[in-house]
């Protein structure tokens, strides 16, 4: 087999979004050989990428056919076929040159994670702390659920930005889904906090430093996140070895973010995300290796990069104007004035839609007093969000 940084080592990447788009800067610098597959024709990476491919990530026969020209394929959303990345992985696909490829996380961490009831339950066979939870089928399941009361509904597939969880406050709440999901004792946490840690191939695993997250009360993503995290040492600690464990556990071969609550002393697992995530957005500027350099390195079998902050860092999320969809507006006045700022780090996403909430783009402010900072990143966000072209703009 081709060493990882020959030329001719093709790399697929599965998804074209805007972490997509964050991993080709890195792997510019690392002369890697890059195909990228997305279902939208103006996909983030789709400008940048000279070997785009349009076709969905969850039809099997599209995902054989990228994943056949590639050596080892990875991805940057979880929502893909992981029977054809099974298939990929064990060689096991007709037509000429089936041999087994690369697959970096494995379809098994991928086929857990994008299931939230199998999250759950892979927590609770290792012994984690999680929310109480039940798996519901309908919504006619909810009474019998009374106790759990008030309560968040989590959709089991295909939720991510908000979308697919809702807070009920009971059984009989008219904004519950109707469809498989699980339903969480609402927790009275004090703080949502994440780690990314990585594990290549040859076992070694690396953490970045835990993050602060500030929720958008309306759209229920993130909308601030604050490194590093206002935490005990000891606590820190719990959460890094949590994250070693199971990155060890899963034979984790890439990145795995972990979203948490702090409840008193403890934590209580949230979510896992097998890519890189909005949470580390930040360590391009603040971390001396940032999580994307960092994907290709695990995933490439290459040593650890050094995940020390440099600098205290706020990431503000750039959201699409509430009751604005259309063509988007990137070239503002506030924009332009913000980059005046010493410290701030501009990311648009080139998205050509923009709609209400949708992430558009980040900030990422470096400040040596993270009070500072997060000044600075509230008046952002009062101030700026990512509109639609309109006459005026024009």
């Amino acid at each position: 087999m081709l060493s990882p940084l020959h030329p001719q080592f093709r790399i697929g990447i599965l998804g074209g979004g805007q972490l997509g788009r964050m991993l080709l800067s890195p792997a510019m610098r690392f002369n890697l050989n890059l195909a990228v597959l997305d279902p939208d024709p103006a996909a983030p990476c789709a400008d940048f990428t000279p070997d785009f491919h349009c076709g969905e990530l969850t039809e099997y026969d599209t995902v054989i056919a990228f994943g056949r020209d590639c050596d080892l394929i990875t991805i940057e959303i979880e929502n893909v076929s992981t029977e054809a990345l099974f298939a990929l992985r064990n060689g096991d696909f007709s037509g000429p040159d089936n041999h087994p490829r690369l697959v970096r996380p494995s379809p098994e961490i991928i086929q857990m994670i994008q299931d939230k009831l199998t999250q759950k339950e892979f927590l609770i066979r290792e012994g984690l702390p999680t929310a109480e939870f039940v798996a519901i089928e309908t919504q006619a399941d909810l009474p019998r659920h009374f106790q759990m009361f008030p309560a968040v509904q989590k959709l089991r597939r295909s939720g991510y930005d908000g979308r697919g969880v809702q807070v009920l406050d009971s059984p009989d709440d008219d904004r519950a889904f109707d469809a498989p999901s699980i339903l969480e004792r609402k927790i009275d946490f004090e703080k949502e906090i994440a780690l990314i840690v990585s594990r290549n191939p040859s076992g070694q695993i690396v953490t970045f430093p835990v993050v602060e997250m500030e929720f958008h009360p309306e759209a229920n993503l993130v909308e601030y996140l604050f490194s590093p995290a206002n935490l005990s040492e000891a606590l820190i600690r719990k959460v890094q070895e949590v994250a070693a464990h199971i990155a060890e556990t899963l034979q984790l071969e890439g990145l795995l973010a972990i979203e948490m609550f702090v409840h008193g002393t403890d934590i209580l697992i949230n979510e896992m995300a097998p890519r890189p995530h909005n949470s580390g957005h930040h360590t391009i500027e603040a971390c001396l290796c940032s999580q994307y350099e960092q994907l290709w390195r695990a995933v490439l079998d290459l040593p650890p990069g050094d995940t020390t902050l440099q600098s205290p860092a706020v990431m503000v999320n750039l959201l699409g104007a509430p009751g604005q969809t259309g063509p988007t507006c990137y070239d503002s006045p506030e924009l332009k004035n913000l980059l005046s700022n010493p410290g701030v780090h501009l990311h648009l996403y080139g998205k050509k839609i923009t709609r209400p909430y949708r992430k558009m783009g980040h900030i990422t402010i470096l400040h040596a007093q993270l009070e500072s900072a997060r000044q600075l990143a509230r008046s952002i966000r009062r101030n700026i969000s990512i509109n639609a072209y309109s006459e005026e703009s024009e």
